[in-house]
């Protein structure tokens, strides 16, 4: 008797975890129809041994991270060239490289754990408890066909930041139907979010901060210019409900054959520009966001855009979106105006696409319900 009655209160002690850590809502967007993990018995690792074990398998799981897991010094330390490209002052970032040119170098050592993400299998959903799931030290990587991720509720912080190539929060390469929704990122060596060459499809993140105030950045000034590196060679991104702060650049790069719904996103606080790209096969739409305190909107940037500048090109986008486009809030209007183009609308044609509400509403909503713990 003595044994059911302890196996009795260890099942009483697990059931309020499966009842309470579940994914929240569900996907809008591209990554509609996303399951993750599944109805997978809500799993919590002991240590970042096991999370790595776990995150690294085959095995739908529902993985419930309710601490703070640090990878840090995990994997030892690693030395080598760095060089000052964008000064030497105390607060400017270093680039990990072997060659420096004209610029000054020293040797330096960084943490190697950060520098490489853990590959995440299939079928899996990420969950944090609360404001407690934390991954330190370490990114996540999205590769080589890997499909049907959730990742809910978490922060990923902390990879040599005064480093560039010092590590990335997240990391797609030949990716699909994966959702990324109020998790914070901050103090990343290099990208917040990275998407590589090979093709990532279906492809929503939601309700993220992406944090970019650091104590090291390329402008030696706290504000960080790596935000979202888009150059897939046919990416399906949906960028919604975003709030972006403290970044220079990057914010995003939109290159490479990537389509983009960007909807209900709140820039704030940067100093330099938000959007760029240098390939002109890239596409997007910008509808209902803000942008305060940004200096300049478009940056360089070679592909085609549509930016909703006025009511009157509100209607424009029916054969893209099946509904009108939300006016975006800018304190320039002449620094969008130009982009109107919809040549690419029909590519939308088979995707999901996500909803839309007013700007207004989004600056008074997103900065308050992005990044972990704000479910």
């Amino acid at each position: 008797m003595k044994v059911v009655s302890t196996v009795s209160t260890v099942l009483l002690w697990l059931s309020p975890l499966s009842a309470a850590i579940l994914v929240s809502s569900s996907a809008e967007g591209f990554a509609a129809g996303v399951t993750g993990g599944g109805d997978a018995e809500p799993q919590i690792p002991s240590d970042i041994a096991q999370l790595k074990e776990w995150l690294t398998d085959d095995t739908p799981r529902v993985i419930v991270l309710d601490k703070e897991y640090d990878f840090t010094e995990s994997e030892g330390t690693t030395s080598g060239t760095v060089c000052a490209s964008w000064g030497s002052g105390d607060n400017c970032q270093r680039i990990i490289q072997d060659d420096c040119g004209d610029s000054p170098s020293s040797q330096e050592t960084w943490y190697t754990a950060g520098t490489t993400g853990i590959d995440v299998g299939p079928n899996k959903s990420i969950l944090g408890d609360g404001d407690k799931g934390i991954i330190k030290g370490k990114g996540l990587r999205f590769r080589a066909g890997v499909s049907n991720i959730i990742v809910q509720n978490i922060q990923i912080s902390d990879l040599n930041p005064k480093y560039v190539w010092g590590g990335d929060a997240m990391y797609f390469d030949e990716s699909d139907l994966i959702w990324i929704d109020h998790v914070t990122t901050a103090r990343t060596g290099r990208q917040h979010y990275t998407f590589g060459f090979a093709t990532n499809t279906r492809i929503t993140l939601s309700n993220n901060f992406i944090d970019g105030e650091t104590p090291y950045s390329t402008g030696c000034d706290g504000y960080t210019y790596w935000g979202f590196e888009m150059v897939g060679a046919a990416d399906e991104i949906t960028l919604q409900n975003n709030y972006i702060y403290m970044t220079s650049g990057r914010s995003p790069a939109l290159s490479g054959g990537t389509l983009l719904h960007a909807v209900n996103n709140v820039w704030d606080k940067n100093n330099g520009h938000a959007l760029e790209g240098g390939d002109s096969n890239a596409r997007g739409i910008f509808e209902g966001n803000v942008w305060q305190s940004v200096t300049t909107v478009v940056g360089e940037y070679n592909g085609r855009l549509f930016a909703t500048p006025d009511s009157s090109s509100a209607s424009e986008c029916e054969s893209a979106l099946g509904r009108v486009c939300e006016e975006n809030i800018v304190s320039d209007l002449s620094s969008i105006s130009s982009y109107t183009d919809t040549s690419f609308f029909s590519d939308f044609s088979a995707l999901t696409i996500a909803p839309a509400t007013s700007a207004s509403e989004a600056l008074s909503r997103v900065p308050n319900n992005a990044g972990m713990g704000k479910l």
